[in-house]
């Protein structure tokens, strides 16, 4: 942000106005073993500070805009109970004004989701098409992969069939596990290992975990392997700004709302019946979505050359904040819709309408 063109040391003249407040980082230090109190102590802190700007005052907080490195959900604890999870920053009456950018958002008009930070910032164009280029020429041993941990303490999650269906898929899937301990950890947190698995699949499987969303989606998307999808709150009803509308051309959607809707050999079989003329068109599409998703790196005197996630994520802000401002302008009542919630932000009916996949029997395969 302290590199951005646009900035300006005169707050009257600004469009918008941004919070260096990092709320994942200090929310984190006190998730366990404090109480409430202890975790809300700074947003409270925080607000009591902007109000008192005379920033403040013009829009009454609703061109102040932050970013959280977690995500929204953990600042939206509805009780005081100390057994809830996360800091009630959200839902305190001034922070309601801002709007938040996290790598997941919330039900709520004032959280938006941008995309995890992978492990690629390219310098520039050049370093950027080099890596597309060498995307487009890559050799695909797998059919699909899976990179994660099985979650089988979830009782609801897909992770378990995933599992069972990579191991029995006659080298047609690649399992990378990440299970918990050292050994798990040592292999995914290392970029290598799992861009490798990436780029050697056609199809990398994206089920949701402890949340929605998942850092995978953007490290598949880098390696140009398609995203396939079983929950529209991964990555539809979230990336609105950096990912299009038309989800069909960049990604497979598997649409099991429950884990007893699972049939053996489902992925397999979707997967297979795909024509390859599609395939290849689909991977083109993930492979230009990359500069979209990516954090390109700051320190170029000419800037990369591309609009990247962080342009994508300020010019959405500043679309959000000038369409308030015209409402005020209007003579309307800007705080109408501006937090409102949307309790079918995360339901399947409008997915599934675009995707067929489960409504035809797929034929059956040799895997099966």
């Amino acid at each position: 942000m302290k590199n951005y063109s646009c900035l300006t040391n005169d707050s009257s003249l600004a469009s918008a106005i941004y919070i260096p407040y990092y709320a994942g980082l200090d929310l984190s230090r006190f998730l366990w073993g404090y109480g409430a109190t202890v975790r809300d102590q700074s947003g409270f802190e925080l607000l009591k500070l902007l109000v008192e700007k005379p920033e403040w005052k013009r829009m009454w907080g609703r061109d102040h805009f932050m970013v959280a490195g977690r995500i929204s959900w953990d600042f939206r604890r509805k009780t005081d109970e100390e057994s809830d999870w996360g800091s009630k920053l959200r839902f305190l009456p001034e922070s309601d004004n801002m709007s938040m950018l996290a790598i997941e958002s919330s039900s709520w008009n004032n959280d938006y989701a941008i995309p995890y930070p992978t492990c690629f910032h390219p310098l520039n164009q050049n370093g950027l098409s080099e890596w597309q280029e060498k995307l487009r020429r890559q050799k695909r041993d797998y059919l699909f992969s899976f990179a994660g941990a099985p979650r089988s303490d979830l009782n609801a999650s897909l992770r378990g069939r995933i599992f069972e269906e990579c191991q029995g898929s006659n080298n047609l899937c690649k399992l990378l596990e990440c299970s918990y301990g050292e050994k798990g950890a040592i292999t995914c947190n290392n970029p290598v290992n799992v861009m490798t698995v990436f780029e050697n699949s056609v199809f990398c499987l994206q089920p949701p975990g402890d949340s929605y969303t998942r850092r995978s989606t953007f490290d598949a998307i880098l390696a140009g392997c398609i995203p396939v999808f079983f929950h529209p709150g991964t990555a539809y009803a979230q990336y609105k700004w950096h990912l299009p509308d038309d989800f069909m051309r960049y990604s497979v959607f598997i649409p099991l709302e429950h884990v007893e809707e699972w049939r053996a050999g489902v992925v397999n079989q979707t997967l297979l019946q795909i024509p390859a003329e599609k395939v290849v068109a689909m991977r083109e599409q993930v492979i230009r979505l990359i500069p979209r998703v990516i954090y390109a790196d700051s320190r170029s005197e000419s800037g990369p050359g591309f609009e990247d996630a962080f342009d994508l994520a300020v010019k959405g802000i500043l679309e959000r904040i000038e369409r308030v401002r015209k409402d005020v302008r209007e003579g309307k009542d800007p705080a109408i819709g501006f937090a409102e919630g949307d309790d079918f932000k995360y339901t399947f009916s409008k997915y599934v309408d675009k995707s067929k996949i489960l409504n035809e029997d797929p034929p059956v395969s040799s895997v099966d």
